[in-house]
């Protein structure tokens, strides 16, 4: 049980400095969202870019290094994506839909429930079902 406790110790850590820029930055801010889709404000935009850019920096970073294995030994791989795009249409209309009803993305929704925010709670509640409902339905719904 120690043991697994300092496994996971670094991720929660992390997690938990995550969900405190989140917070402090404002991108769990209902009003900063409606700003965004009303394109009254930058600010979740920019936030959005610096993630991209994140991410396609450190996807670089570990090409350049070589790394083929995580630091648990797990493999890297980032599988290529197949061709098409009714699906990402299909899948970015549905969540752009569930953000401007709701006004929050899967990752302030954690850190607001850990808040405390009942709303959030029940968001997260009906996101799990969700997902829970998506895996008992999957082989009868088109991919």
């Amino acid at each position: 049980m120690v043991a697994a406790i300092k496994r996971y110790l670094p991720y929660l850590l992390a997690g938990v400095m995550f969900g405190f820029v989140l917070v402090k930055g404002e991108a769990a801010s209902w009003y900063r969202i409606q700003e965004m889709f009303h394109f009254q404000s930058f600010h979740m935009f920019g936030i959005m870019a610096s993630a991209i850019v994140t991410g396609l920096v450190s996807v670089q970073i570990i090409g350049l290094l070589g790394r083929k294995h995580s630091l648990d030994g797990q493999a890297i791989e980032i599988p290529l994506k197949p061709s098409g795009k009714a699906n990402y249409i299909y899948g970015g209309l549905t969540f752009g839909i569930g953000w401007g009803l709701i006004g929050l993305c899967p990752g302030p929704v954690f850190a607001l429930a850990g808040m405390g925010s009942i709303g959030a709670l029940a968001v997260l509640a009906g996101a799990l079902h969700g997902t829970w409902l998506y895996g008992a339905l999957k082989d009868k719904v088109p991919h």
